[in-house]
């Protein structure tokens, strides 16, 4: 009773409509009764009730403006009156079942609401208030909240009139809204912010569902009374169709969903079909007109989640789509007058007629909101970056945090109760005793809940989106069980202070079926609920997975579960970065521009390819070698060939300068390595695994083939953090701290780096190629604008690298430090392979050598013993030899055994003198 009192004391939460009311319109508003057709081949007719409100100039182009559920079009109008005055003509109107509309409700089918609002365009085309793209056929946007937004994408996708949508906190697929199930046994795709799973047998949200069905209901909000009929064999009332009165105004079908999962939690096919039929995810796919989605982000009935479904599916289809996440929605505030006008110019822009507006583009925009202040206010910034990711392959950055915690034993009690609090609906947070907003309703009760921690964090950061985490799920032989688990799982928020706070106030219930009675565990990868929460320094993360809540039904059976992490024990936390738009609060974490975004996104998107496409293909006699290259070609048409018939080998341990003057293929060889480039012919193995469009191995190397632009306000830390967490690979595997030591930086990395040297990027750059430490590392120039004290430091850097027992492939102009810094080398010239081999090997190719002895003179003469040996010439301690052929290890045992002190033998020639002629360009 007491859920039921604050649910319909907080219900206006859900009504969206204007606060404030704007200056008469120069017309008053026209009021009708529509007639409209009953349903598909129907000949009764019901009345719509509709209000036309009109600009100063018409003609102009229409917006049919939705109400949300359980309301009517009193709740519209004073946007519609705000949109008059912008210059729309406005048409809002009480949908079927509400207000002074008559029929019945069916939550959107396309035979029913959907085909009352195409009526409804048919009237509006009439209208001379109205603009028109030919006849029949108004200039026309749709609106609505919740329910009304829900219509905007059912109608955008089946009548081809609509010319823009904007759809404000509703939902994509109504089952997974009122029957979620945030578990799947495959991996979630992380790469939008808040794509959640999709997963059948949910859980029931019956605290929603019962509000909203109560709603439909009420005498209130039905147009009348259906005249009641005789009782029926069991005493109740009933109408002539045999309807009981307890569906209200509902159609039969839905009034039997609802008794059904009320009773059960469960939803029979019947009602998933019925709900799969009043989704737009049905219609997603032939929506292609410009879309505004405009998402709450405080809100447990349609969270973040079903805004991106609706991002992802109308982008696939070719739909020109901009989100935005609002610091409110159904559990907080509703639209503020700026966010209104913003949609109302989405409309100007893409209807046009009236006074133009700038573009207003697709970039993603959400809101970050701080504490509620006493006075009620609560201070907001708005945060833009240049696209929502994922939908145009992009990824979102994320971090992994690592979890701790062990294998809980966690009990559902009898009849599911007592049972934790999360949240009611519409009502996330209440006062505490003194007055002050915010304190949180959640609750989680012993022995029914496993907790699971992070560090405490050392930086800030931003959750913007769906956090992911694997856990595992078992029965407990000998206990109760029933091969199924229904558990409940959150994010807290826990302070130095040790406060916790559920982050979003929302909880994701998971339905684990086919658990064995042995008590084999079953991982399950787990989406979270969507959130924007700033994470503030010193700040840790407690997962929670409880058996019980009150908002949602709990099996009544007995169970004993063990619940425990799986995985690599981590949650992943997306954290989309952008430039701070509005708001002039403290920033929470450093905000990313536009280049370490498309930077990031462009490195994830390879390494996804990498993932998905690749058909491995592997020799397992090279899965030691790090570098296989055989008969590479790469050519263009009616060019000479860049790369031609190129065949090397590279071994652990090694490292090899890459040589050759402008335009030998040095770059594009690189590029087909990193998979960039497809050869022509050919192919390279990286530890046997072929690379061929995409090759799970190259998560094993790491790359510098272009200058990586970082971010200046950015320490050099944190810019490896956001290039890191795009790739989507889990924060412990960077290896910050030893990539950081082998590069040389020291507390230098927690500076800006705007404060860097031009060596201190550059070494910045190496780090960010070593992160992971991955076995072969590829640079291309790495020296390219440091002093020779900044190419000193280069050299120890690649040398400490390679101690580690790795390998780096590095490619260079400067053949002083390639000779001191490689063990080997390549030479190539015009696509081909000149040489390869060990620096020794290359730079005494015509057989001269020098060595320094302490008596030269009588060293010459015993040189000059060996039979065949060329010119031998002295030079202070030094001899200089040609061997002609022979070993310097012969030279060095005939010196030897004639009493002759050797302290140094090495080649005559420096490498660039062997350089220059193995490429014809010796002209001394």
């Amino acid at each position: 009773m007491a859920l039921t009192c604050v649910a319909l004391v907080v219900f206006g939460a859900f009504l969206w409509s204007g606060d404030e009311k704007p200056a008469a319109t120069p017309e008053a508003p026209r009021e009708a009764l529509l007639d409209v057709l009953d349903g598909p081949g129907a000949n009764e007719r019901v009345q719509i009730d509709v209000t036309l409100f009109a600009p100063a100039d018409t003609p102009a182009p229409s917006i049919l403006l939705a109400h949300g559920f359980g309301g009517s079009k009193d709740d519209t109008a004073a946007q519609a009156q705000e949109l008059a005055q912008r210059g729309f003509t406005v048409l809002t109107y009480s949908s079927r079942g509400f207000g002074r509309s008559t029929g019945k409700i069916a939550l959107n089918d396309p035979d029913y609401e959907v085909t009352d609002a195409r009526q409804l365009l048919d009237w509006l085309a009439r209208q001379p208030e109205v603009l028109r793209d030919g006849e029949g056929d108004p200039k026309v946007g749709v609106t609505g909240g919740s329910y009304g937004g829900a219509l905007s994408l059912l109608l955008a996708g089946t009548d081809r009139r609509v010319d823009a949508i904007a759809p404000v906190m509703t939902y994509n697929d109504l089952g997974q809204a009122l029957l979620p199930n945030a578990g799947s046994r495959d991996q979630i795709d992380g790469s939008t912010p808040a794509r959640g799973a999709a997963s059948a047998q949910g859980v029931f949200k019956q605290a929603w569902a019962g509000l909203l069905f109560s709603a439909g209901s009420s005498p209130e909000h039905r147009a009348e009374d259906p005249p009641q009929g005789p009782p029926t064999s069991d005493g109740a009332s009933a109408t002539p169709t045999g309807q009981p009165l307890t569906c209200g105004s509902f159609t039969e079908q839905v009034c039997a969903a609802y008794t059904e999962v009320a009773q059960t939690g469960r939803a029979g096919q019947s009602t998933l079909d019925l709900l799969d039929r009043v989704s737009p995810k049905t219609v997603t796919s032939s929506i292609k007109v410009p879309t505004l989605l405009v998402q709450g982000e405080r809100d447990t009935l349609f969270g973040l989640d079903q805004a991106d479904a609706n991002a992802r599916q109308i982008s696939a289809a070719g739909g020109k789509v901009k989100t935005i996440w609002f610091a409110g929605g159904h559990d907080g505030a509703s639209p503020d007058a700026a966010l209104r006008g913003r949609i109302a110019d989405w409309f100007a822009f893409h209807l046009g007629g009236v006074p133009p507006v700038p573009d207003p583009g697709t970039a993603f925009e959400y809101d970050i909101a701080g504490r509620p202040q006493r006075n009620g206010e609560i201070p907001v910034r708005t945060v833009s970056a240049p696209a929502y990711p994922g939908v145009h392959a992009e990824r979102t950055p994320r971090f992994a945090l690592q979890l701790h915690g062990a294998v809980t034993q966690v009990v559902n009690p009898p009849g599911g109760s007592p049972a934790a609090t999360s949240s009611l609906p519409g009502a996330g947070e209440v006062l505490d005793a003194a007055g002050s907003l915010g304190r949180s309703l959640a609750r989680d009760l012993p022995g029914q809940v496993a907790v699971f921690r992070t560090d405490p964090l050392d930086s800030q950061l931003l959750v913007s989106g769906t956090a992911q985490t694997r856990i595992s799920v078992a029965s407990v032989p000998g206990q109760p069980a029933t091969g199924d688990a229904v558990l409940f799982t959150k994010l807290y928020d826990v302070g130095p202070d040790q406060q916790r706070s559920l982050i979003g106030n929302a909880v994701s219930p998971l339905h684990v079926t086919g658990l064995p009675a042995d008590g084999t565990p079953v991982e399950v990868d787990v989406a979270l609920p969507g959130v924007v929460h700033p994470l503030e320094t010193g700040h840790r993360l407690e997962l929670a997975v409880a058996t019980t809540d009150q908002a949602y039904a709990v099996p009544r059976e007995p169970a004993v579960h063990r619940i425990g992490l799986a995985g690599d024990g981590s949650v992943s936390i997306p954290s989309v970065r952008g430039e701070t738009t509005t708001g002039n609060s403290v920033p929470v974490a450093p905000l990313v521009g536009i280049g370490i975004i498309i930077a990031a996104a462009l490195a994830a998107w390879v390494i996804s390819l990498i993932r998905r496409k690749s058909t491995d293909d592997v020799d397992p006699l090279l899965t030691d070698t790090p570098l296989l290259i055989a008969g590479l070609t790469k050519s263009y048409p009616e060019k000479p060939a860049a790369v031609q018939d190129l065949s090397i080998r590279v071994e652990r341990g090694q490292i090899v300068g890459l040589l050759g003057p402008n335009g030998a293929g040095k770059t594009t060889t690189l590029r087909m390595l990193l998979g960039l480039l497809k050869p022509s012919a050919g192919q390279i193995r990286v530890f046997g695994h072929r690379v061929a469009g995409g090759a799970p191995v190259l998560s094993r190397v790491g790359s510098l083939v272009e200058t990586p632009g970082f971010l200046p306000h950015l320490s050099g830390l944190d810019n490896l953090r956001y290039y890191w967490a795009a790739t989507g690979r889990p924060m412990l595997q960077a290896r910050f701290d030893e990539v950081l030591q082998i590069a040389g930086l020291g507390t230098a990395a927690r500076r800006p780096v705007r404060t860097y040297s031009q060596g201190m990027k550059q070494r910045l750059a190496i780090a960010q190629a070593m992160l992971g430490l991955p076995e072969l590392l590829v640079l291309d120039e790495p020296t390219n604008g440091l002093d020779p004290p900044q190419i000193h430091q280069m050299r120890e850097i690649l040398r400490r690298y390679a101690s580690t027992g790795r390998t780096v492939l590095v490619s260079s102009h400067l053949l002083a430090e390639v000779e001191q810094t490689c063990t080997h080398v390549v030479v190539m010239q015009n696509g081909r392979l000149v040489t390869a081999g060990s620096v020794g090997d290359i730079v005494s190719v015509n057989g001269e050598a020098t060595f320094r002895v302490d008596q030269p003179e009588q060293a010459a003469e015993a040189l000059c013993t060996i039979e065949g040996l060329g010119p031998v010439e002295t030079d202070g301690d030094l001899v200089h030899a040609d061997l002609a052929g022979h070993s310097t290890a012969v030279a060095v045992n005939v010196l030897v055994a004639s009493g002759i002190g050797v302290h140094q033998v090495g080649p005559r020639r420096r490498l660039e003198d062997a350089f220059l002629q193995l490429v014809g360009e010796d002209h001394r």
